[in-house]
């Protein structure tokens, strides 16, 4: 139990590095949180113009996802799952942010990527079809999230489609604001400056 618990919490800890914020200010940028939709995630970093910024910060989010589970699966690997769900809640509920965190969708990916590879293959080309044919980012990652759990129940990883279901419905919630804008045809697509 104190393994299993000590997994979660590292993973929090880890998840709670705020990517965006902490890029965006050394580049010189200000503080992310203050244009666009004011999430730390990279696509409203893009919106500050810089696409190296976002990469970054994306590439950063996912990081975070695959170190908790990388780390904590070589040394007990049991608890990477719990490690894994750790670090999405971090990036969501961040402590040194006042947990007022992003939406979760590329430390997701991160997770995605160290605990079930195929999975993550499976949201990185439902993301693009989304992306490519409707420009919005935010639709593109919850048709993803919904395929996610779906594919890996049907490769028959049952303990990741669950961990993922649970994911996956965060990650709905967490984009309540999107779904709304949605439909009513204003939401931002992606390149659109805030």
């Amino acid at each position: 139990m104190p393994m299993l618990l000590g997994a979660l919490i590292f993973g929090y800890l880890l998840g709670s590095i705020p990517s965006g914020v902490l890029i965006t200010r050394a580049a010189g940028v200000g503080d992310v949180r203050a244009i666009g939709s004011g999430n730390i995630g990279a696509t409203n970093v893009l919106r500050t113009g810089r696409k190296g910024l976002a990469a970054l910060t994306l590439i950063g989010d996912a990081l975070k996802g695959a170190l908790a589970v990388w780390i904590v699966g070589r040394f007990a690997s049991d608890a990477a799952l719990l490690a894994g769900l750790g670090a999405f809640l971090g990036h969501l509920y961040p402590v040194w942010l006042k947990f007022k965190g992003g939406k979760g969708v590329a430390t997701y990916l991160g997770v995605l990527i160290a605990v079930a590879f195929p999975g993550a293959l499976v949201f990185a080309l439902v993301w693009i079809a989304v992306a490519v044919i409707t420009r919005y980012s935010s639709l593109a990652a919850l048709i993803a999230a919904v395929a996610v759990p779906i594919a890996l129940a049907f490769y028959g990883d049952m303990r990741a489609a669950q961990l993922f279901t649970l994911l996956s419905i965060l990650v709905l919630i967490k984009h309540r604001a999107n779904i709304s804008r949605l439909m009513s045809g204003q939401e931002s697509k992606i390149g659109s400056k805030g």
